[in-house]
């Protein structure tokens, strides 16, 4: 059931950072809530770094939204560089 759980709130953590994400995301349902999932370890990750969480600890939802759109923000970046000097007209 926690893994169920997991995904729910992953997936409304994707939602939210998709939302506040400026421009376009071309993500499905199941991308949105790995998006979600991975943004929560990221934070964790990085909050454990600088010290606001200890080991074992899981991150806030705020910092995991936070992470979700760290981690959205790389993601067009990368696509970005990808598309390279592509122009349509």
């Amino acid at each position: 059931m926690e893994y169920i759980w997991t995904a729910i709130i992953g997936f409304v953590i994707g939602l939210i950072a998709r939302a506040l994400h400026p421009g376009k995301d071309s993500l499905g349902i199941i991308m949105t809530a790995v998006l979600g999932i991975a943004g929560s370890f990221a934070a964790k990750f990085i909050g454990q770094s600088i010290g606001w969480y200890k080991p074992g600890e899981p991150a806030g939802f705020i910092a995991s939204v936070f992470g979700a759109i760290l981690l959205l923000f790389i993601y067009s970046l990368v696509t970005k560089k990808k598309d390279g000097g592509s122009t349509s007209t």
